[in-house]
């Protein structure tokens, strides 16, 4: 795959040795742990794998001991496959932040509207606004992402192009008409965030409507009745905050795999993030593209999950850091 067509049985050789790929599968695995460790030792001699630490790769040399270096480094995502050597973590740096933007634009737009319609649900509980918001966020919540983008971009970036101005397809950066630079283009986040919003603005809804409707059975909201507060002090001061909790984790679980659940979102709107880059490296094989991508996503759902856990203790007293 790295030589293309130019492949011969010493260049092949040569490319193995250089990865390490002559090596059984527990030293592969190995070498691939210590190219992810901060710390790692790495052999001088220039017959067996080793990882490269001039300043190329960031690393500075600790000690040696023998013929084993002790370098400290960032880790090593080591070079995709088909881009020519370049590095994983150059890749992802490109891609990632368009990933990033999306999915907070499509957080964000869940989180306002779903908060808002799950209000107004429960403060209409068994109407039919009620049962009308009901209907709309279970058909979000069973409506595949797939679908919904080609939904959306058929019908907003083509019948209704000429009256919304949207594109079908198009990414957060695109060269200009004139080939001289790239712009930033807002309006082609639009359809990518609402699409990929959907499904977790139909969960904040069911889930706020829930969690809101429980709090308005407890003793506090009767007292703050009782004492004469209106109906708007008694949500903004006394409701929402309490009944945030479940929406919260919701929202923390879904941030979190919207980094890796655009893949198809952005693949169907070319948006040049991380999701498209991993159908890229799957499609062609790109193995160190894609466990780059895997370890990234991962590293990035733990984060999330340890500021959510902090984000607990503002929303309820009783919970404490340990």
């Amino acid at each position: 795959m790295m030589m293309g067509q130019n492949e011969d049985s010493k260049q092949l050789a040569l490319v193995k040795q250089k990865y390490g790929f002559d090596k059984p599968i527990g030293t592969q695995f190995l070498y691939y742990l210590n190219d992810l460790s901060p710390i790692s030792f790495h052999s001088k001699s220039s017959e067996d794998y080793t990882f490269l630490t001039d300043k190329k790769y960031n690393a500075t040399t600790l000690f040696s001991i023998g013929n084993t270096t002790t370098v400290l480094k960032v880790p090593y995502l080591r070079e995709s496959f088909t881009k020519q050597g370049k590095k994983v973590s150059e890749v992802l740096a490109e891609t990632l932040p368009n990933t990033f933007v999306l999915a907070v634009s499509a957080i964000i737009i869940a989180i306002i509207i779903g908060i808002i319609f799950g209000i107004i649900s429960a403060l209409y509980k068994d109407t039919w606004i009620d049962k009308t918001i009901q209907i709309f966020s279970t058909f979000g919540m069973s409506v595949p992402s797939f679908f919904s983008a080609i939904l959306f971009a058929w019908f907003f970036g083509y019948v209704l192009h000429q009256y919304t101005n949207l594109e079908m397809t198009g990414s957060l950066y695109e060269l200009d008409d004139f080939g001289e630079g790239m712009h930033i283009k807002w309006k082609n986040l639009i359809l990518p965030a609402v699409v990929l919003g959907i499904r977790p603005l139909a969960v904040v809804i069911q889930l706020m409507r829930n969690s809101l409707l429980e709090v308005f059975n407890q003793d506090y909201i009767r007292t703050a009745r009782a004492k004469g507060l209106s109906e708007f002090q008694i949500i903004k001061k006394h409701a929402v905050k309490n009944a945030l909790n479940p929406v919260v984790t919701a929202i923390s679980g879904w941030f979190a795999s919207m980094l890796a659940g655009a893949v198809f979102v952005e693949y169907i709107f070319g948006w040049n993030g991380l999701g498209k880059e991993i159908v890229n490296a799957l499609n062609t094989l790109d193995l160190p593209v894609i466990m780059g991508s895997v370890l990234i996503i991962a590293v990035l759902f733990i984060i999330i999950n340890i500021f959510v856990d902090i984000i607990y203790v503002w929303l309820d007293p009783k919970v404490k850091l340990e």
